[in-house]
């Protein structure tokens, strides 16, 4: 059974810098980018007011769902927001999907889900700040007692790295689950085609054509929503609570 669940395949390197690795995810993360771009562009060309198209409709429908997520957690301050939170959620949800097509899931890299949780939690800290300024910010670590400071400064710090560490680690699991049974079902083919008279479906694996669809079902696609979503929540709650109650 020849099965990789290790780390992302180094591919090249560039000569900058003492060399920059560029790994398969890295790769995936450029091919789906611009995916995603291109789709992007085609779903919002030729907007109309009247009789407007199916995939308007689909547009406007799925755009009214970001709508109605981002203000039911955040409430009217969530408009700003708006544009992060759904392009947070398709590039997670793509970057899981991508095993689909034969991909490595760039979301199966702690690199980058810590980079999103590090944009995200860049993003609690202006919201704190514009909240309550450079000073109120600092002395939010030293809420409600000053020897507080070392244990807020870690529970601040825990956020991204759990947020980072739970999406990883859901979309990994998942990917090294699928890829241990897809090899093993491959080995039990071909253990059970070895008593078959020879014919031109011995080298078929004919396991592999139902049960891996079934777990890609599951963990390539549900899990992939579920993540993305669970990841936009958190986001929209940690940055909604760094908001004053006044700009709800």
């Amino acid at each position: 059974m020849n099965v990789n669940v290790t780390g992302p395949k180094i591919l090249f390197e560039i000569p900058f810098l003492g060399g920059i690795v560029i790994t398969e995810s890295v790769v995936c993360q450029w091919i789906f980018m611009v995916v995603i771009i291109a789709l992007s562009l085609w779903l919002v060309k030729d907007l109309k007011v009247k009789n407007i198209s199916r995939k308007q409709a689909l547009v406007e429908k799925i755009y009214g769902m970001l709508c109605n997520m981002v203000e039911g957690s955040m409430g009217k301050r969530g408009e700003k927001y708006r544009p992060y939170i759904g392009t947070l959620f398709v590039f997670s949800f793509m970057g899981s999907i991508s095993g689909v097509l034969g991909f490595r899931p760039y979301t199966a890299t702690i690199a980058v889900t810590g980079a999103m949780a590090l944009a995200t939690f860049v993003m609690i800290q202006a919201a704190t700040i514009k909240d309550s300024g450079v000073k109120g910010w600092i002395k939010s670590y030293t809420e409600p007692f000053a020897f507080m400071l070392p244990l807020n400064i870690i529970s601040n710090a825990a956020t991204p790295v759990s947020m980072a560490a739970r999406h990883f680690g859901n979309i990994t699991a998942g990917y090294v689950i699928t890829s241990l049974v897809y090899g093993a079902l491959g080995s039990a083919s071909a253990f059970l085609l070895q008593w078959i008279p020879s014919s031109i479906f011995n080298s078929f694996p004919f396991l592999q054509a139902g049960v891996p669809a079934v777990l890609s079902l599951y963990f390539d696609w549900f899990g992939a929503f579920i993540q993305a979503f669970i990841f936009c929540m958190l986001t929209m709650v940690f940055v909604a609570n760094a908001c004053s109650a006044e700009e709800a």
